[in-house]
């Protein structure tokens, strides 16, 4: 797996754990599962920091988005 891939997909991840955290707080529930899923998230976008020589900047993380979306699109 590369650093962009893993970048990405630890921010979809990420953003899609949030309204699940919010969802089970609202319920008066632990949210377990949410936090597992931030610490996956987490746990991605630490490796994509580490693998890529540099690390990313703000201006980056658009441009790794429109590189992963392009590999996959035909």
């Amino acid at each position: 797996m590369d650093a962009d891939l893993a970048l990405v997909l630890g921010l979809i991840v990420a953003g899609f754990s949030i309204p699940s955290i919010l969802s089970a707080l609202g319920d008066g529930r632990s949210p377990r599962a949410s936090m597992v899923t931030i610490l996956i998230a987490g746990g991605l976008i630490i490796y994509a920091l580490v693998t890529k020589p540099g690390g990313y900047t703000l201006a980056q993380v658009p441009e790794a988005f429109i590189h992963v979306i392009a590999r996959f699109m035909p």
